[in-house]
């Protein structure tokens, strides 16, 4: 079960499926229904299903690049069989598109965009310098996908796409410059392997300063000048600006930094 578990990428999966039930909570009360109402449960679920669908495949896809330079995960440490692998992919399929028929049409098919792109990555792109189109796609449609499946008016996060997606950008190349060396070793090609190690880092940490400075302004130029907001918004914004120390210190300061802008979000707009 662990190893399942693992195949998934727990971190990120948590963190993406946490954010978007917080989105949809907010949404929900916005509109004067409770904050977990069935709509906000059912896109939550399907989120959770697309991110089983693309942590599973990716392991399934990368399995022989990790079988070279990372052991220890599932596949070839020999703890979950290929075939395991593509079941669990097809049961997070399955359980978005369960999902997301009761939310209508336009829900399901942005949400089946939105993997199709992240399998896209999987399959063909995650070795070439198009590396980060999947991330800027499916990031920036994951806030459209739930204020669909919601019933929310898109205007309610007109913007958020426009920041969602250089972040989830930002978070590729903080990641891939995690992996750098072993990228290098098996001949990848994506785009922080295009760009260089100093390069691909110091555009992930501009980037993801430049999302977190730029929804701080939004919020004080609108008059949002909550207090708690506004702290929320510096923690966030600290926790990326520490990860100047390197790469790993980034991955995990842009993880925190998308909750507490998550949460300063919410309170602009509570």
């Amino acid at each position: 079960m662990l190893a399942l578990a693992r195949l998934v990428h727990p971190a990120p999966a948590v963190a993406v499926v946490s954010l978007a039930a917080a989105l949809g909570a907010i949404l929900s009360t916005q509109l004067g229904e409770p904050a977990f109402s069935t709509p906000v449960v059912l896109v939550t679920l399907s989120v959770l299903g697309s991110q089983i669908l693309t942590g599973a495949l990716n392991d399934w896809a990368d399995q022989g690049r990790d079988a070279l330079v990372q052991r220890t995960k599932p596949i070839p440490a020999g703890q979950v069989g290929p075939r395991g692998a593509l079941a669990l992919a097809v049961g997070g399929l399955a359980l978005q598109v369960a999902t997301s028929i009761p939310l209508g049409a336009a829900a399901l098919l942005i949400g089946l965009a939105a993997s199709a792109s992240a399998t896209a990555y999987n399959l063909w792109l995650s070795r070439s310098a198009a590396s980060f189109l999947p991330y800027l796609v499916s990031f920036a449609l994951l806030p459209i996908w739930i204020a669909t499946g919601v019933g929310a008016p898109l205007e309610r996060i007109a913007a958020a796409p426009l920041l969602v997606g250089p972040f989830a950008v930002a978070g590729h190349l903080a990641n891939t410059v995690r992996d750098f060396d072993a990228d290098a070793h098996i001949g990848s090609g994506n785009l922080a392997q295009r760009l260089g190690r100093r390069t691909a880092f110091g555009l992930a940490w501009g980037m993801a300063m430049a999302v977190g400075i730029g929804v701080g302004t939004a919020f004080v130029v609108g008059g949002s000048t909550h207090v708690v907001g506004l702290a929320l918004g510096a923690i966030g914004l600290a926790a990326v600006a520490q990860g100047l120390v390197g790469p790993e210190r980034l991955w995990a300061g842009m993880l925190v930094a998308a909750v507490c802008w998550t949460a300063a979000w919410a309170v602009a707009t509570g």
